[in-house]
Parts: C-alpha cells; structure tokens; sequence
C-alpha cells in the first residue's frame, strides 16, 4: 500500500498489522509537527520544562523536582529518555542516574498529553500549558493523593521557569464511562460536557509520552460500532493492551452537551466576547447536524487516514474556522462570517500591520497573511484591528453591536434547541433562565437604562479631553439637551463636529460616561453650560458622586442574585442639577434672611427649594438606571418610585443624597435624605401606614397599601382633612412630617392616634362661642365638626352617648372571643390648649364627661336603609315616637323639628344630637368603622337643626 493513499482498514477482512504502524506513524508526524511549534514558540526555559514533564513522571527520585515520597506512583507506559534528556535532568541534580525499569513490568502512567492553545496558531507567550496525566485504573486513593501532590509540586517548579502549568489527572477506565472527579482544563465548565471536551482533547492534544488512544485506529466509517471494533483488535492481537489508552468515542453526542457548552461559553462571553464566539458559532454548528454531527476531531482522523498533514489546515484554530467559514457561506450569512474572521484575528493576535520583531516572520504571521489575503483584507483594516487597545468610543459602539447580536442569536438558537429537542431538563431551565438574564442586564435597552458598550472590546475607553455642551433641542427651540464631544471645542464651534453622545439630561450623559469609562481622573473637561446654572464646581461633584456609586470594575453578578427580581443595590439622589433654586436672589447678588429654613417650604412665602432630582440606581443585576423627577410634584414622584421599588423582604438599598446647587445645598440635601429615611423607616412595617408632608401650601399623603406606595396630593387642608376622613380596611399609622401643619392643631392630633381606641379632641374659642371637635376612630380616620359652645358637658355628652351607643352596636354583631380585633374599644377624651400667646399649643387629657343615669336627656335615634339609586331612606324616632318618610315624605325633618320644639319649655332652638344611629343596611354587618357613623350623623344633624331654625 502506498504512502500516499487513503488507508481504509476493514476488520471483516482482516487487518495488516503493518497499515496499523503506518496509521500511528502518521498521527505521530502530525503530532511532532504541532509538538515542534509550541517549542518554537516558548523560551528556553519553558522549552526545558516541557520536555522534561515525561521524564519527571517515568522516575521518582528525591533530587528532581515533584518529588513526595517513594510511594509515589512513577513511571510513563513506553517511555525509554534519550541521552540528551537525562543530560537535562543531570544538570538539575548531579547525583541523578537513571534505572530503566524491567521490561514486562505494567508503569503506572499510562499516557502524558498537552492541551491547550500550544502548538496552534494562537499560541501567545503566556498561554498555560493543560497537562492530562492518564494513570492506571488500580492506584489506590493513597497513591492518587501521592500524585496530586507531586502535580501540585511539578506546577509551583514550572511557574519558577517561567510556565505556568496545570495537571488533572485522567482513569480511563473512569472516564469513558463519563466519571471524572474534577474539571479537566483550566478552561473546563464541569461534568456536563464529556463528549464535546472529549471532541477538543481528539483533535489538540499533542502526545508527549506514554501509550497512544485506540481512537486513531479506528475509522471514521467505524466509529458507530467502536466497542466491536476496538474489541475485534485487542482479541486478535492486532495491537497490544499495553500500547493503547481508550478514552471513548464520538459515535453519538447527547443534545443536553449543546446546551451546557453553549451556556458555558455565552456565561464567559458576556464579558469576553471575542474569546467566546467561535466555540459558541462551534456549538451552533454541531447542533444544528444534532442527531448526525460531524464533529472536527472526525474529520481530522479522516484527514490522517487520508494522509493529508498539512500541519497548517490541521491546525485546531484553522480546522474550526474552516468549518465556521463553510457553514456560514451556506447560510449566506456573510456579516457574521466577518466577525467570525476578526475573532479569529484578535484570538491569533499578531499584528500584520506592523513589522514583526527581528524581521522574522514566524509560521504563526506567515499562515495568518494568507488568510486575510484570501479574505481580501486591505492595510486599513489590519490597522484598525492592530489598534484595539486604542480603540474608544466610536469603534467600540460598532463593534458592541455585532457582538451583543451573535450572543443574543446564540441565546435563542440555544433555548429554541432545548424545547425542540426536549432536552431542557429542570436544571438546564434554571441555567438557561439564569443565562437569559445574564444577557438581558448585560446587554438588553430599556428606559433609563445606562448601555454598556464595552464587554471586553477595548482595554481602556478613557479619553483625553471631552467637551460637555447644552443647546437648544433641534426639534424644540424651548427644550435642550447634552452632548458630549470628542477633544476641545469652542462653543462657536460645536455645531460643525459630531458629538459621541447625547442625552436630555446631564445625569443620563455623565452616567453614561463613568459606566463606560469614558471620563476618568486624568480627563481635561471642557464645559457650555449653556442656559443651565452648571458650574465647574458642580460637574466636578457630580462625577465624584458617580464614581462613589459605580466603582469601576463592577463586582461579577452573583448567580443567587438573578434567581430573584432586580433589586436596588446603591441609589444617588442628585438634587437640582444645574439649577439655582433662589436664582432671582443669586442673579441680584443677594442673600435671603429668614427664620424659615426648611427646604420644602422656605421664607415667609414657603418655597419650596427641590426643584428637580435625578435618582442614579445600581441594581443588584448590575444595571445602572437613571430617572428625571422634575415639575410640581418631583419629590414625591421620586418618594414613591423609590419606595415602590424596593424588594418586600429584602436588604434595603445603601442611599445617598447629593445637592451642589449654588444656594442651601447642603440643607436640601440633608431635607432629602432625612425625609427618605423617615418615610422608609415608616413603611418598614408590614401594616398599612401613612405619611403627611406639606410641600409650599399644598399637602401630600404617601399611603402604603400591600406592596405598594401611592401618592395623594390635596391642595388646601379642608380637602386634607376630607381626605383623612375616607374609610379606612384597617388601622393605618399616619406620620407627619416635622414642617406640615406649622401652628394647626392637628400637628398635636395626628401623630397620636392608637389602634383599638377612639381618640376625642376638643378645642374652645370662648370669644366665638364655638368649640371644633376631631375624632380618631379605631381605624385612625379623622372626623372634624365646629360646634356652638355653652359648656364642656353640653359639648362633649352628646358625643359621648353616641359613641356609646355605636359601640354597643358593635359589640352585639362581634363574636365573643378574645381576638384582638373583638376587644372592646377604649374612648379617650383630650383638650387642645392654646398656652400663653406666644407659646404653642399642647395637649392634656380630660376624663370622660360625667353624667348621671337620672339626668335628662332627649334621645333621638334614626334608622338608614337604602333607597332606588343613591338615595337612601332616613325614620326617626324622637323618645321612640316613629317619624317616617312614608309618613312625612319631604317633609320629614320639618315634622321631626316641630315635634321637638314642642318638648321643650321654652321653645329655644339650641341644638340637637343623634345620640343614636343604625346603618347595618347601607354598610352591612361587616363594615362597621365609626368614622362612616359620624359622618352621617353629621349630615342627619344638619339637616335637623336646620329644619330647627326654620320651625
């Protein structure tokens, strides 16, 4: 049989002992080729120690380095060193002399392989050296513990030549049956991809020693029946036990191996793109041929057994591109297959634009011109790829954008694999959910969301000078925006050049700059503030501020973070950005003086100093957010969105708050972050909670409802106290700011109220003859009425037989248990004072109004029942006389009103009370909240005494 033919061995028919040492032959050759280009690229050091390593696993000897003990298992299957080998070692130690072992005994170490970027087309000068180290399947875990330690020495000695080398240990036996106890490369993702690692190691391990794999002999059109074959061999003694090492076939390749490797490589390619790519297009190929792949390491043996070694075109690089190239061609997709070539490119990294060192070119740069001549690249782009460490913004929004498509294309292809092949299994799920938010924070635009546009492009995007410009908005002469220029640029000057970024808001575009790396310590900033108050002390705050929030480089995210929702991590709340809240007395060059500081409602005329703020939110996904609050209602906005985004049970977000406005910076910022502590400590509880703020002349109502913050804004405080009013499901706690309701008594009322209890407050006007009652009831609504005043028992006896008479309603329809919520409520009794005149006002309890059994009193009770529409129907009984609507019809009130100016002596018409009150058919049983029983006496009580005045 010729050398030149294709060797095709049929075991029906017998084989030629001859064509099997013609076949390892060729490997061998092949594998010296690759072996002699990983030598030529590594220094005499490194070379030293890569061909020491087989000699330092064949013998065992103190001296040399790995040593641990002479139990230590040693010797390499096959292995004789040469005299120029023991020569290296005795230069080591002297005192080595080498003892060949006896020939029939069976040595421990069975094969030595390199793996790994040595030996191909992209090995760089700091490429490690992945060392499989496959031993007998009989050592004891001792002996296995022995030769971990030697590795782990055999290492540290590598590292002192100037190698940095990694050892995993291989059992055959073990790992044909898809055990193996750890990673086995450096680069390795786990058990989950035996076959696809098994695939690389076929078509890159260089042989260095030992026994050579049974896969060689065994071809291509074999490989379904591999255990037959291989057994056929070994039977027949075509080939010897001890010659060989089986590590399994590529027969079939479970689809769970696509999706493991495809995860694996995009997990690494959200940070490093380039280094990703062409394993993740690999993967894409491989599965999309599932269930008959051609994988590379098959078409390499074919080529073997074809006795085509060109070194070059078996180059493990060039053999995947090859097959990249082929596959994309047929799609036609032409934009991928250039990002394919670039990848390519960096990967090899040996810059054709620039003349190589010495004036040698190596076989490395001699392959790589005759790929980008067949690409038909041109100087201009081989000097734009040689230039990525200097590339910036421009070039890496370009290049971010071709990437972050074949990643999110290589997402999709892989989960749309997973349900058609019905190999997602529960984990794959949860890994491949895992990935797609890895994808989604990484690279996926929303609203507010600051685009990072360098996952390991460029090494540094840092520029030298920026200009920082606000014009008019070409589409709204009355609207502005940012924009960010590249160098020094006149404001005259700034229309003629294209700027890197723009933004409507300053906040957005710095944000922008420090995610990016774009502005840092060393960049000379130019400023056009424009129509804004921006100052250079101002933007030299805001960066700092930004730094502290988004330290560069960002911490990798945890993968228990991405189980969950998105949660705020860090939040910077930017007050009044280039804007002066007192401009009118800045531009005069004046101070205001005044005793009313406060920021939300500052000087006599309460202006309220927080105009607009920018909120900078570092979630717990890594995603930078920005959102504008400006216009009336900003702060609270901001409040509520705050409030509202913060996870139910979780760690709250670590807050600062930032002003650097020209006046009262330092207080605004303090107002801010002391009312964002408060309402959060007020809504850490899991009941329902309110918070009263006055903001200028206008009030403000936060209320917390289950998971949720909303926002009430009620313009003068008769529709606050309406509003405070409303019923209420169940006892909400209501805090008021420190600066609302400045000299009203309810400032001394709210903060007060209790839960199962009614609170009652009287205030008198003794020069008005009037008294103004509030109530709290046990839900803490308010309820408020004027009154007329003759005497404290007049006033407070009415009430407090009604409210007797409610709770005795109350207590009828509740069961008798002792639920909290059953409990009897208590009723309390307080008097606002107004203190000396220029002293404020205070409250004193008060007993109960005290009134004997005996003493007289006038009761009236009325019945509500529902009427057509929302009319409902009122009766009365007057000392238990029935005045009925059906009886009186319109005229209820009049008749109820003469009726009761005939019971009284002297016909005077003082006021009259509802002492009591049934409305179990307009509420229901269920509803029975005293604040609805006061409202509606309130109204039944109008209407009453004005029939009164009009008897």
């Amino acid at each position: 049989m010729s050398r030149t033919e294709e060797i095709r061995p049929d075991i029906e028919d017998g084989i030629d002992r001859k064509v099997l040492t013609q076949l390892r032959a060729r490997f061998l050759k092949l594998n010296k080729g690759r072996l002699q280009r990983a030598m030529q690229a590594l220094s005499t050091r490194q070379q030293l120690v890569l061909r020491l390593l087989p000699l330092l696993f064949h013998v065992n000897h103190p001296l040399l380095p790995g040593y641990v003990s002479g139990l230590t298992p040693a010797g390499l299957s096959g292995f004789e060193p040469d005299d120029a080998l023991l020569s290296e070692a005795q230069r080591l130690t002297r005192s080595f002399a080498y003892k060949p072992y006896r020939g029939k005994e069976t040595l421990p170490i069975h094969g030595l392989f390199l793996m790994g970027s040595l030996g191909t087309v992209a090995q760089a000068e700091h490429s490690d050296m992945d060392l499989w180290v496959c031993h007998a399947s009989n050592l004891s875990s001792q002996q296995l513990q022995e030769l971990n330690k030697k590795c782990a020495l055999l290492e540290s000695w590598a590292a002192t030549f100037g190698a940095e080398a990694h050892f995993f240990l291989i059992d055959p036996a073990r790992f044909t049956q898809g055990e193996r106890a750890a990673q086995l490369t450096s680069d390795d993702c786990g058990t989950t991809q035996h076959y696809l690692l098994l695939d690389e190691f076929y078509r890159t391990a260089i042989w260095l020693g030992g026994r050579t794999p049974l896969w060689w002999l065994v071809p291509v059109y074999e490989e379904p029946r591999y255990q037959h074959y291989t057994s056929t061999l070994l039977a027949k003694r075509f080939i010897r036990a001890e010659d060989v090492l089986d590590l399994g076939h590529l027969a079939r390749i479970p689809p769970e191996e696509f999706i493991g490797a495809g995860m694996w490589q995009l997990f690494k390619g959200i940070e490093s793109p380039y280094k990703s790519v062409l394993k993740l297009l690999l993967t894409e190929v491989y599965a999309s041929e599932h269930p008959k792949v051609e994988c590379l390491s098959l078409r390499f043996k074919q080529a073997v057994f074809s006795n085509r070694l060109d070194v070059d075109e078996l180059d493990p690089y060039i053999v995947v591109y090859r097959r990249l190239e082929e596959y994309l061609i047929g799609r036609g997709e032409h934009e991928r297959l250039e990002l394919i070539r670039r990848c390519l490119y960096l990967k090899v990294d040996k810059k054709l634009s620039r003349p190589p060192r010495n004036n040698r070119k190596s076989w490395q740069r001699l392959l790589l011109e005759r790929l980008t001549h067949d690409w038909n690249w041109d100087s201009r782009q081989l000097a734009m790829l040689d230039s990525r460490s200097q590339w910036k913004v421009r070039q890496v929004s370009a290049e971010r954008r071709m990437l972050v498509n074949e990643l999110t294309y290589s997402y999709r292809f892989l989960s749309e694999f997973a349900r058609s092949e019905q190999a997602g299994s529960s984990l794959n799920s949860r890994d491949l959910g895992i990935l797609g938010r890895r994808l989604y924070a990484a690279f996926e635009r929303k609203a507010g969301k600051i685009e990072f546009i360098n996952p390991g492009i460029a090494p540094d995007l840092a520029e030298d000078t920026l200009t920082l410009a606000q014009s008019p908005s070409p589409d709204d002469p009355n609207d502005s925006l940012w924009a960010l220029y590249s160098g020094s640029v006149n404001a005259q000057d700034l229309a003629d050049f294209s700027p890197l970024k723009r933004s409507r808001e300053l906040i957005e575009l710095l944000a922008w700059c420090q995610r990016n790396g774009v502005i840092d310590n060393s960049t000379r900033l130019s400023l056009h503030p424009g129509s804004s108050d921006l100052s250079e002390f101002e933007l030299s705050n805001l960066l700092s501020s930004l730094q502290q929030v988004v330290p560069l480089p960002l911490p990798a995210v945890d993968e228990v973070a991405l189980l969950s929702a998105s949660t705020p991590g860090e939040v910077l709340l930017l007050v009044n950005v280039g804007i002066d809240p007192l401009k009118q007395f800045s531009q005069m060059n004046m101070h205001m003086t005044t005793e009313r500081t406060d920021a939300l409602g500052y000087s006599g005329v309460r202006e309220n100093l927080i105009l607009t703020l920018d909120q900078v939110t570092l979630n717990s996904w890594n995603e930078l957010l920005v959102t504008r609050y400006d216009g009336p209602h900003a702060l609270l906005d901001c409040l509520r969105d705050f409030l509202n985004a913060l996870p139910v049970n979780g760690k709250k977000p670590n807050l600062r708050v930032r002003c650097f406005c020209r006046n009262r910076a330092t207080a605004i910022a303090e107002r801010v972050e002391e009312l964002f502590r408060e309402t959060l400590a007020s809504f850490s509880s899991a009941q329902a909670n309110r918070y009263l703020l006055q903001i200028k002349q206008q009030y403000h109502v936060l209320e917390l409802k289950p998971g949720h913050v909303s926002h009430t804004n009620l313009k003068d405080l008769p529709t606050l106290i309406n509003h405070l009013g409303e019923e209420l499901p169940g006892y909400s706690e209501l805090y008021v700011d420190r600066s609302a309701l400045d000299g009203e008594d309810l400032a001394l009322i709210l903060p007060i109220g209790r839960p199962q209890c009614i609170q009652v407050f009287y205030r008198l006007d003794e020069n008005s003859a009037t008294a103004e009652l509030s109530v709290l009831d046990e839900h803490n609504a308010l309820w408020r009425q004027q009154m007329p005043f003759r005497d404290e028992q007049s006033l407070l006896t009415p009430l407090q037989r009604f409210l007797q008479s409610v709770l005795y309603r109350r207590s009828a329809l509740l069961p008798l248990d002792n639920q909290p919520a059953n409990q009897p409520l208590e009723v309390l009794y307080y008097q606002v004072l107004p203190d000396a005149p220029l002293r404020a006002q205070r409250l004193e309890r008060r007993p109960a109004p005290h009134s004997a059994i005996s003493h007289p009193f006038y009761d009236v009770q009325a019945i509500v029942e529902p009427g057509d529409g929302k009319r409902s129907h009122v009766t009365l009984y007057c000392n238990h006389r029935e005045f009925s609507e059906l009886e009186y019809a319109g005229d209820l009130f009049a008749a109820v009103a003469q009726h009761i100016l005939a019971q009284r002596r002297d016909g005077a018409r003082y006021p009259c009370y509802i002492t009591d009150l049934d409305l179990s058919a307009v509420l229901g049983e269920g509803h029975m909240q005293s604040v609805h029983y006061l409202r509606y006496k309130s109204r039944l009580e109008a209407a009453l005494n004005q029939a009164l005045q009009k008897a």
